[in-house]
C-alpha cells in the first residue's frame, strides 16, 4: 500500500477478504474451496485493479478459480472469476506492465540477492520484472543468486509430506544464498521467505529474508493515479 500510495494511487484493503483457496485446491478439497472463490470474487469484483504481493496466490486465482467453479457446474461463478482474475496482478506485474513504473523512489542501502519463486516464475512468467524494480532502488547492492530458478523446497504441504526432500532442497538454496554474501534475501512470496528464513535463522547465518514489497516501500513520497484494491 505504501508503494502504490507513494505513486499516487488510491488503495483499499477490503476487510471482507480471506484466503484465496489455493491450499484447499492443492490438497484436493476443491468443493471446500468454492466458498472462498466466491468470496474472493464478491469482495474484489467492484475494483478496477487488484494486486497481491504473492505470485502463488495470483497464480491460483488465474489458473484455478474458474476451473474449480466449472468442475462443480457453476458457470456463472466461473465467468465472474475469470473476469476478476484478469484484473488481478502480482505486485511487480502491476508496477511494470500496468503502471509502467520501474523506479518507485525506494532507497535500501544493503547487499541483496533475489530468489524467484516457483509460481511467479512458472505460472505467472514474471521474468525479470522484480529485478528491474530492484535495480532502480537507490543504495542497493544487488547480487545474482546462483541456481536462482531452482525451487527452495517449500511447496506448501510438500514441505510437510516430504520433509526430508524439502530440507535437502532448502540446504541447496541456503548454500547459494550464503555464497552471495548478501545481507538480505528477497522474494515475491512470503511462504518461500518463511521457509528460507527459517533455515537461515537456525543456522544463525545473519542473513535476513525481506519481501520485495518491503524493499520497494523503504522510502516515502507522493503522487497521483487510478484506484486499486489490495489482496493478501
Amino acid at each position: 500500500m505504501t508503494v502504490l500510495e507513494r505513486l499516487g494511487h488510491e488503495v483499499v484493503f477490503p476487510a471482507e477478504q480471506t484466503c484465496c483457496g489455493q491450499m484447499h485446491i492443492n490438497t484436493g478439497y476443491q468443493r471446500a474451496a468454492l466458498p472462498l472463490i466466491r468470496r474472493y470474487v464478491d469482495t474484489f469484483e467492484p475494483y478496477e485493479l487488484i494486486v497481491a504481493p504473492s505470485g502463488s496466490c495470483v497464480g491460483s486465482i488465474g489458473h484455478q478459480h474458474a476451473m474449480v467453479a466449472r468442475r462443480h457446474h457453476d458457470e456463472d461463478l466461473a465467468q465472474r472469476a475469470q473476469a476478476v482474475a484478469a484484473r488481478t496482478y502480482e505486485l511487480s506485474q502491476l508496477l511494470v506492465d500496468v503502471l509502467g513504473v520501474e523506479d518507485v523512489g525506494a532507497h535500501y542501502p544493503h547487499r541483496v540477492t533475489y530468489h524467484p519463486t516457483c509460481h511467479s516464475l512458472r505460472l505467472l512468467a514474471v521474468g525479470d520484472r522484480p529485478l528491474r524494480l530492484l535495480r532502480r532502488v537507490s543504495g542497493i547492492d544487488l547480487v545474482p543468486l546462483p541456481d536462482a530458478d531452482v525451487c527452495c523446497g517449500f511447496g506448501g504441504t510438500f514441505a510437510v509430506k516430504n520433509a526430508d526432500t524439502s530440507t535437502a532442497m532448502l540446504a541447496d538454496k541456503m548454500r547459494n544464498v550464503l555464497a552471495t554474501r548478501a545481507e538480505v534475501c528477497t522474494a515475491g512470496d512470503s511462504s518461500c521467505l518463511m521457509h528460507i528464513g527459517g533455515g537461515l535463522s537456525r543456522l544463525r547465518a545473519g542473513v535476513k529474508t525481506v519481501h520485495l514489497a518491503e524493499i520497494l516501500a523503504s522510502t516515502a513520497g507522493a503522487g497521483q493515479g487510478a484506484p486499486a484494491a489490495v489482496s493478501r
